[in-house]
């Protein structure tokens, strides 16, 4: 037999390709991101504070011009009142008065105006965006209420320049803060959660590698913790998973051995077998009446006897099952099966047939010699149930064969039922193996089908195999 090639045993990741790795990465991200979608509205709103208090510094500038009899300063102070403001030009709209105006050199043209008594949510937003992401600097006409006095009007016309350096600073201050955050919360979610999910999981996957490196090795089974959780229950099932697989292995090994006696045993009882028949031959032809009653018996059990040593040997051989599928008509493999299982009515048992339905249409490709076993299984089975008639049928439904096999027989008995395809316990009758539909299934499967119990009673009992076409 050849040997497998193992599959070379897998070993635990680092930690930047682990879990631990992969949590703190997208700790990191997930939190830049939050704060970044915290960053857009407050850089909108640090925009529109801005210019809000640049309209109450102008309109504060503006009060000035009240103290004066003409409405009127000096130059020096006007200019000096402009530059505290950080305004060009500052206007008061009263609704009941004149207008009130600080000017001093107006700059060529004003670049673009902005209403702070209109626009909303993501107009702002845009605005921010925009004022942050160019390199030039406008000229812009602010136009807004008055914070000190309701009704009043203020205009002011200011660079765009020294908001923007100030938005960019706030966005520096806002950029530092939170990777500053971002590492924190970072540290105390990795942290946590390596506690409660890495480090289990890393104790799992090293219980894992450790028994698949030497199964049998009792010591090498995880002691699940006391966790109500998700990990507590993965460490009390993989504690079950190996003591049921070190089981199954030490089973298997018991079996294999005890296969290879049984096949040993089974090749020199064939041998015996084979003496038996010679000799049961030569009894066929004394011409005795007591003889000649005995004979058909001798017969019959000589070939249950080879039979259960063709199965074991068979099914004890192993291994997978190897087809050398063709096209041929059902009908004939049919007919080939009827023959090759008639019995004509003796003494002490009455005669038995196979009946097709099959009509000649009805092509399969397969392995023919394997459901030449299959169908014999099948019909034996049948027969020696003591059922006198078997009849196959079999039909087309989409891209299948249904294969329907029907007897007469009294049906299975409750006891088959719970395990009818395992060896060795499956079968209905005494003495039986049970062989015969474990291979029977497993060839069956194999083709790419499956054979299943359709129905069993007093009536008959049928067995359907379910193929591809």
């Amino acid at each position: 037999m050849t040997e497998q090639p193992q599959t070379p045993i897998a070993s635990p990741p680092t930690a930047l390709k682990g879990l631990s790795g992969r949590l703190l990465v997208l700790t990191i991200f997930f939190v830049m991101v939050a704060e970044f979608l915290i960053y857009t509205p407050s850089v909108s709103n640090f925009r529109k504070a801005y210019l809000e208090e640049r309209i109450a510094t102008a309109h504060v500038a503006a009060l000035a011009l009240q103290a004066t009899p003409d409405n009127m300063v000096s130059p020096e102070l006007e200019a000096e009142l402009l530059y505290h403001a950080g305004a060009y030009g500052v206007v008061l709209r009263h609704p009941t008065r004149h207008s009130l105006m600080l000017s001093k050199e107006m700059p060529p043209k004003v670049d673009v105006t902005f209403d702070l008594r209109a626009g909303s949510f993501p107009y702002w937003i845009l605005d921010a965006y925009g004022a942050m992401f160019r390199d030039d600097n406008r000229i812009m006409r602010v136009i807004g209420m008055s914070p000190k006095q309701p009704g009043v009007i203020v205009e002011a016309v200011l660079d765009e320049a020294p908001m923007r350096h100030e938005m960019l600073a706030f966005s520096n201050r806002i950029l530092q803060l939170s990777v500053i955050i971002s590492l924190l919360t970072a540290g105390l979610v990795y942290l946590s959660l390596h506690r409660l999910l890495v480090r289990p999981m890393r104790r799992i996957t090293r219980s894992m590698i450790r028994f698949r490196e030497n199964p049998e090795d009792t010591s090498r089974t995880i002691a699940p913790s006391e966790r109500s959780d998700e990990i507590g229950i993965a460490e009390r099932e993989l504690t079950f998973m190996q003591d049921e697989v070190r089981s199954a292995l030490n089973q298997r090994s018991r079996l294999a051995a005890l296969g290879a006696a049984v096949a040993k045993i089974n090749h020199d009882l064939r041998n015996s077998l084979a003496t038996a028949v010679l000799v049961s031959d030569r009894l066929a032809n004394i011409d005795d009446p007591e003889v000649k009653k005995v004979t058909p018996r001798l017969y019959n059990a000589i070939d249950k006897a080879v039979l259960l040593c063709s199965q074991t040997l068979n099914y004890a051989g192993g291994g997978g099952i190897t087809l050398d599928p063709a096209l041929f008509h059902l009908s004939e493999l049919i007919a080939e099966v009827a023959v090759g299982t008639r019995r004509p009515a003796t003494d002490d048992a009455a005669a038995f047939d196979v009946i097709s339905e099959v009509a000649f249409e009805v092509d399969l490709t397969a392995d023919r010699g394997h459901l030449y076993r299959v169908f014999e299984n099948l019909v034996l089975n049948a027969r020696n149930a003591g059922a006198t008639q078997v009849v196959i049928a079999a039909k087309k439904l989409d891209g299948r064969i249904l294969i329907d096999v029907r007897d007469d027989g009294p049906g299975l008995p409750p006891s088959a039922l719970e395990s009818l395809f395992e060896p060795f316990t499956g079968s209905g009758r005494d003495g039986g193996s049970g062989l015969g539909l474990a291979i029977s299934r497993d060839i069956t499967q194999a083709h790419g089908g499956e054979l299943t119990l359709l129905e069993t009673g007093e009536s008959g009992t049928t067995f359907r195999l379910d193929l591809p076409s």
